[in-house]
Order: structure tokens, then C-alpha cells, then sequence
């Protein structure tokens, strides 16, 4: 009989994986406050945005150097796509890592589906808005170019957004996120930025694709150590789950700093792109902060200012680019 209520107990204590068909309880059944608007900012997690933007101003920039013609329209739209895409894979982390339980006892900042606030399915409905606000912008960008082959690869970046955290086997739970994050917040989208207004895809695309995708890397490597222990009890085996603090940290430190040696290499071309090293200022309090924190709230502090890391080198190069 001892026997049977252990194991009953056992089984009412495990927790799910997959992709369960109903959304997960969290256990604590305090009352439950309607979400504010400053909830739903936060679940949009405004601090990853500039991850978005700087591909953008990086691929512009690339563009005008090889045509000179400032297609504002088609800069936008890229905008649009980027940030909308950001904001619904916030959304769907929120809704697929809830029902889940994932961050049932999360240490940032409290989400949606997990805090109860607001019903998965909601929360799961505004993820498929924004992308389908990334996916009409792209839709126009290919209209106006007439570059219908990119149908596919804006195809592939609303798959590849859904399934890092959706779906019965995500990525992002397997160690593949910082794969993906480099290929398609990075590359693909300073690449593409580049390609639909100028027509071909320049040298300096290249080298600032890499420099934004080494830089979401490590925003996303300062958030999976911020929520290690978290990770490893729920079954999340993220990167940093799989290689441990320590090596973290050294990979978190050299992501950060390899995109201003790709800043020299760009100098030696258009010398202002050494203003691109004042952004070793907050990339500096970013490493910082990795190497000593003793609260993993404390990395909150440093995923923000590598945003603004990425943001501020975009920015600088952008002037290169065009000065």
C-alpha cells in the first residue's frame, strides 16, 4: 500500500516534456492579478530587441556602399520583419516554455503562461500575429523586388522561430539555439537586408552578418546562464546546461569580443569604423558582470547591455559604411 502512494505521488510530481496537449498548472495557486500593460512589455522582452534592429542598420549599411540609393520603403519593411519576428518568438518561448512548466520558477523577469496571468492560448494567438506581421512585411518586400525565391527563406525563419522552444522535439531544448540564433539573427537577416536593396550581397555584409550573429549569440548565452539551474531540472539541455558555467563564461567573453577584431578588419577599409570601439564600453560591464556575478538576476544587467553592444557597433558601422 506504502508502496502504491509513492508512486501515485511519483507520478503527480513529474514533470511534463513534449509537447502536452493542455496547458501546464503551476503549483502555486495564489490569486492571480490581470496582466498589465507592463506585463505584456515585458513578455515582449524589449531588451533582445535591438538584436533585431542591428542586422537591419548593418545590412543598409552594407548595401550603400555598393549602391548608393536610399531605399527607405524596403529598409522598413526589412525593419518590420526583424522586430516582428523578435517579438513573436518572445511570445512563443512564452507560450510553448509555460505550458511546459519550464519557468515555473524563473529568476528574469515572470511570464505570461507561467505566472497564469493570461491564458496560453492568447499568449500563443499574439506570437502567430506578429509573425504573420513579419510574413506580410516580407511579402512586400519580395512584391516590390520581385525576388520570389525569398519566399522560402523568410518561410524558413518563421519555422525556424517556432520550433526553438515549439513543437514535441525544439531546438533551443537540444543545445542548437546558439546555431540557429548566429544563422538567422545574424546572417540571414543582414545578408538579406543587404541583398533586397542593393541586389548583391557585399564583402562588409559578410563580416557585420557575423559580427550581429556572435553578438545574439551572446545575449542568448548571458540568458541560458542566468536560468542554468532552472534548465537542467526542467530537461532543457540548452548549450550552457551541456558545457557548464565556466566554459560559458570563456565562450560568452570571446562572442562578445570577436566582433571587434572583425571592427579592425573593417577599419583598415573605412577608418571610421574605430568609433565602433566605444561599444567595448558596454560590452567591458557586460563581461564584467559574467565573470563576477553572485545573483543570476544580475545577468539580466548584462544580456541588456550586450543589446546595446550590438546596437551601438551597427550603429557606428553603419556610419562607416556610408561616411
Amino acid at each position: 500500500m506504502a508502496a502504491r502512494t509513492r508512486k501515485k505521488k511519483s507520478s503527480v510530481t513529474k514533470r511534463p516534456h513534449g509537447n502536452p496537449q493542455k496547458a501546464h498548472v503551476s503549483r502555486d495557486p495564489a490569486h492571480v492579478t490581470p496582466p498589465t500593460l507592463g506585463d505584456w512589455i515585458g513578455a515582449a522582452r524589449l531588451r533582445t530587441l535591438p538584436l533585431a534592429v542591428s542586422p537591419v542598420v548593418l545590412g543598409t549599411g552594407a548595401a550603400l556602399v555598393v549602391d548608393h540609393a536610399f531605399h527607405w520603403v524596403i529598409a522598413l519593411c526589412c525593419l518590420v520583419v526583424a522586430v516582428a519576428i523578435q517579438i513573436g518568438v518572445n511570445f512563443a518561448n512564452d507560450y510553448s516554455d509555460g505550458i511546459r512548466g519550464t519557468d515555473d520558477h524563473r529568476v528574469g523577469p515572470a511570464r505570461l503562461t507561467a505566472s497564469r496571468k493570461v491564458k496560453p492560448r492568447t499568449v500563443l494567438i499574439v506570437a502567430l500575429v506578429f509573425f504573420g506581421i513579419a510574413a506580410a512585411a516580407g511579402l512586400a518586400i519580395v512584391v516590390r523586388t520581385g525576388h520570389w525565391w525569398m519566399l522560402l527563406v523568410g518561410a524558413a525563419c518563421l519555422v525556424a522561430a517556432w520550433f526553438y522552444t515549439g513543437g514535441k522535439r525544439p531546438y533551443g531544448y537540444a543545445g542548437l539555439g546558439e546555431v540557429f540564433v548566429f544563422v538567422f539573427f545574424g546572417l540571414v537577416s543582414t545578408l538579406g537586408t543587404a541583398f533586397v536593396q542593393s541586389g548583391v550581397v557585399p564583402d562588409e555584409a559578410w563580416l557585420a552578418g557575423v559580427a550581429a550573429g556572435l553578438l545574439a549569440c551572446a545575449v542568448l548565452l548571458a540568458n541560458n546562464l542566468r536560468d542554468i539551474d532552472q534548465d537542467r531540472l526542467a530537461g532543457k539541455r540548452t548549450l550552457t546546461v551541456r558545457i557548464g558555467k565556466r566554459a560559458t563564461q570563456v565562450l560568452f567573453t570571446l562572442f562578445v569580443l570577436a566582433p571587434f577584431g572583425i571592427v579592425a578588419v573593417l577599419a583598415l577599409f573605412y577608418p571610421l569604423a574605430w568609433m565602433a570601439l566605444l561599444a567595448l564600453i558596454p560590452a567591458a560591464c557586460a563581461i564584467l558582470i559574467v565573470w563576477t556575478y553572485r545573483a543570476p538576476r544580475e545577468l539580466v544587467v548584462a544580456l541588456g547591455l550586450t543589446s546595446l553592444t550590438s546596437l551601438a557597433l551597427a550603429g557606428f558601422l553603419f556610419w562607416a559604411f556610408v561616411g
